[in-house]
């Protein structure tokens, strides 16, 4: 049992088998962050890392309007939201900076045109030199204001990370993430499917529950399998292959999406007019069939009326 490791209810696999599936998804990722790592705690194997998840969503998604201590966050301005503009480091918003007042003088005339009984003079040159008036630079002041108190640096901690630049906003609190849009969550191989979900709603604080939504793992092919509640979804990735061009895990919601077995998704990209050959070899099969066991059973019954009379004209023949 030691040499095993659950993958799910009643699945398992050896630990072998598993660090080579482990060996060749950190080759695929070699030199990226998407890389995995294991330890073994008291025999037990333990493999944590990023999980790359992609948004599946076709209904909106509601964004917590109050932070960890429920004080309510005052929504930014509609003027500083759009797609994360004017959004600085850590989600604070950037007042409009506006041009620096510079004050040229006209510049000195040409010396065909310089009127007679001018002083030439080196003060009188320095005079007629057009001169730019010294400007504090916007880019200085925003350095040297980089401190922030304590309460400012406390405030930022507990921003919430953003979707796709989305930040909680009275106008687009409400929002559906744009779909195949890729994130990504710190997991370990013990957390099973809703403890997944939980964390990645909580990182960025979705109020929805995460009983609205279950993760699959979509195939090109249009295969879907749903990751079930004893499933560990790290596993899973590992098992699946490092390429995303393969498969991919997606977040979507439990009542808008069916699965799709392997046998089905061959056929999900045939055209038309071959998937109606299908049917017709199907149906003209069925036809096949049904009149093979219509034969059998009419013998079957011809056979038993037979047998029935001559039971009954046993007895009255003695």
């Amino acid at each position: 049992c030691q040499d095993l490791v659950p993958c799910g209810k009643d699945k398992y696999i050896s630990k072998n088998e598993l660090l080579l599936h482990l060996k060749t998804y950190n080759i695929y990722y070699e030199g990226q962050n998407l890389q995995l790592r294991h330890r073994e705690e008291e025999g037990e194997l333990i493999v944590e890392g990023l999980l790359n998840i992609s948004w599946g969503l076709r209904r909106p998604i509601r964004l917590q309007m109050q932070d960890d201590n429920q004080r309510i966050r005052p929504p930014p301005s509609s003027s500083s939201w759009h797609s994360g503009c004017n959004l600085g480091a850590h989600g604070s918003v950037l007042k409009p900076s506006t041009l620096p007042d510079i004050q040229v003088t006209e510049a000195e005339a040409t010396p065909s045109a310089e009127a007679p009984g001018s002083s030439s003079g080196p003060r009188a040159q320095a005079e007629e030199q057009p001169q730019l008036l010294r400007t504090r630079s916007d880019v200085g002041v925003r350095r040297r204001g980089s401190t922030r108190t304590p309460s400012e640096q406390r405030r930022l901690r507990r921003h919430r990370f953003s979707i796709n630049g989305h930040f909680y906003n009275h106008k687009t609190s409400v929002f559906t993430p744009a779909y195949g849009s890729i994130t990504n969550v710190r997991i370990n191989s013990t957390m099973t499917t809703p403890q997944v979900l939980k964390l990645l709603l909580n990182k960025f604080k979705i109020e929805n529950s995460a009983e609205e939504f279950a993760l699959y793992i979509v195939h090109t092919s249009g295969e879907k399998q749903k990751l079930r509640g004893s499933d560990y979804p790290l596993i899973a990735r590992i098992l699946q292959g490092p390429c995303e061009q393969v498969s991919k895990v997606f977040l979507m919601e439990k009542d808008q999406v069916e699965e799709v077995t392997y046998d089905v998704a061959q056929y999900i990209k045939f055209e038309m007019p071959v998937l109606r050959s299908f049917i017709q070899k199907l149906e003209e099969e069925e036809d096949r069939e049904v009149k093979k066991l219509m034969r059998k059973y009419s013998i079957l019954r011809l056979m038993i009326e037979q047998r029935l009379e001559e039971i009954s004209e046993g007895p009255t023949a003695m």
